[in-house]
């Protein structure tokens, strides 16, 4: 931690996650959002995809254990099942992992919706911890849990979508599951810009989010259009071109808001000093519009 900035006024940014925090949401993320994507898509061989939606969700993490301070006490992680969300996503990970085994092992479509739901439920648990960092303006918006959710299925179905054209299995279906995913990812962006600008965020973050906002809808749309394309059947190649544009949007998503634009409130005066005796300047907000 950067005991300098305790005594700073205006909004820094947070030093308490870094980019393996980032990891866990990009890489659980990722990994929650293919597997809901291999129910939804219906996609066939599955058992290698699923295999990689469990390791990449593994892979998320690790990060977080090597992140902590001890990791030895990691397992502590698990004792505030009632109050954390992160206990809470801990706890689910075994019960995930355990059904896309199942999944992956008898090629039962009940199965591969049992971890769908499963991998909803964990995503979910992702974006509510994320949200409930209160001290964090740009993470702390109420409309960040539908973007979490929306960008996770977008890289899912973006990585399913690269998965399939290497493998020889992609379909029309995907393609549709894929612009719907990015439509729904920009409508989520949007709402979530709005309310941001509505309950006030650090002029920094708000203008790390504002040099995003322009890329992250142009990429989405890009991608929407390359999956149409690949859904007439112009060139199979462009499916899996269109899942890089969403996996690698999503990516760059989470990481601007995890790292780049994670400012903290900073301190309100309520009153300025004045020399002298029996005034006081108007109150500030350091930082703040």
């Amino acid at each position: 931690m950067n005991f300098g900035a305790v005594g700073r006024v205006a909004p820094w940014v947070q030093m308490h996650w870094d980019w393996r925090a980032a990891g866990n949401f990009i890489l659980g993320g990722t990994g929650a959002g293919l597997l809901i994507a291999v129910a939804a898509s219906g996609l066939t061989p599955a058992a290698g995809v699923v295999l990689l939606g469990l390791a990449s969700v593994i892979a998320g993490l690790v990060c977080v254990w090597t992140e902590i301070g001890r990791p030895w006490r990691a397992l502590n992680v698990l004792r505030h099942p009632s109050t954390s969300w992160m206990s809470r996503e801990a706890l689910l990970a075994p019960l995930l992992i355990g059904c896309g085994l199942l999944a992956a092992g008898s090629g039962s479509p009940g199965w591969r919706w049992a971890t769908a739901l499963g991998a909803a439920t964990y995503l979910y648990c992702q974006a509510r911890m994320l949200q409930a960092a209160r001290g964090i303006p740009a993470w702390r918006q109420p409309r960040s849990v539908p973007l979490m959710l929306a960008t996770g299925l977008a890289e899912g179905s973006g990585l399913l979508a690269v998965w399939s054209v290497v493998s020889g299995a992609s379909s029309r279906r995907l393609a549709t599951l894929l612009i719907l995913a990015c439509l729904v990812r920009a409508v989520a962006w949007l709402a979530y810009r709005r309310g941001l600008r509505r309950d006030g965020a650090p002029n920094a973050a708000r203008a790390v989010i504002d040099q995003l906002h322009r890329p992250l809808l142009m990429t989405d749309a890009l991608a929407a259009i390359i999956a149409t394309a690949a859904s007439l059947s112009v060139a199979g190649w462009l499916l899996g071109l269109a899942g890089v544009a969403a996996l690698a949007n999503g990516w760059a998503l989470k990481y601007t808001l995890v790292l780049r634009a994670a400012y903290n409130q900073g301190f309100a005066l309520p009153m300025a000093p004045e020399r002298g005796v029996g005034g006081h300047g108007p109150p500030a907000r350091p930082g703040w519009d």
